[in-house]
This record gives C-alpha cells, sequence and structure tokens, in this order.
C-alpha cells in the first residue's frame, strides 16, 4: 500500500536515473515497512531554491512515504535513513555535493481511500 512521491529539482531530469532508483527503492520501503501491498509512486521535477534571498536554483531531492498507521516512530526513522543511503547512492556525484535530501515516511490519513478498481488490479496481479 505504499504511496511515494519524489521531488526533485528539475536540472537533475537528464542525470538522476530514477528508474534505477525505483528498482531498489520499492523493494527497500516493502520490506522494511512489512507491507503487503505494491508501491505507487509519483515522481515530479520542480525548480528548487534554498537559503534567504538566494536566486540559484539548488540540488534538492524529497521522497515522502506513506504508510498505513500503525508502524512505530523508529521504523520511520529507521526507513527514513535507509532512503537517504539510497538517494545519495543514486545522485551523481557533482549534482551529490551540496544536494539537500530529505525523507518523510508519514501515515496515511483516516480519510485515505483506494479506488475498487485499483483494488481489483491489485489483486488480480496477486493471483486472487
Amino acid at each position: 500500500m505504499p504511496h511515494l512521491t519524489i521531488d526533485y529539482s528539475s536540472h537533475l531530469a537528464d542525470v538522476f536515473d530514477r528508474v534505477a532508483l525505483l528498482k531498489e527503492l520499492h523493494p527497500l520501503v516493502v520490506d522494511m515497512a512489512g507491507s503487503t501491498g505494491v508501491c505507487k509512486t509519483f515522481q515530479r521535477p520542480a525548480e528548487t531554491y534554498a537559503g534567504n534571498g538566494t536566486i540559484e536554483e539548488s540540488t534538492f531531492v524529497h521522497v515522502e512515504v506513506g504508510l498505513m498507521p500503525g508502524r512505530s516512530e523508529s521504523l520511520k526513522a529507521r526507513l527514513s535513513e535507509s532512503i537517504l543511503d539510497l538517494l545519495s547512492a543514486h545522485l551523481p556525484v557533482r549534482d551529490a555535493a551540496g544536494a539537500v535530501l530529505s525523507v518523510e515516511v508519514r501515515d496515511l490519513a483516516g480519510s485515505y481511500r483506494l479506488s475498487p478498481t485499483a483494488r481489483g488490479e491489485t489483486e488480480h496481479r496477486r493471483g486472487r
């Protein structure tokens, strides 16, 4: 059931191999979170700036992981640290220096719902 959102600096679009990242990120999240669901990931490039008064574009990658409630804060912290390590390994060396990397692992809200179509497709893929 994990939902992942990856925001990254638009100038990384041609050098940041997001597919390679996902090949490692999805199993990491599912395994560490003890999830039985399928990761759904939304990636979006953005113009990024950091600091007060600067107009220079900075290198920034932020990953947000939404999980069904019930995981401990310590597990979420360990997952965040593991994702930070993975991000560092996947950024090109020239862009990694000075990059701002961040991760938030949070509980999905009680109002979270998954469409019946998506549930059916997920169950179909699992052979139900």
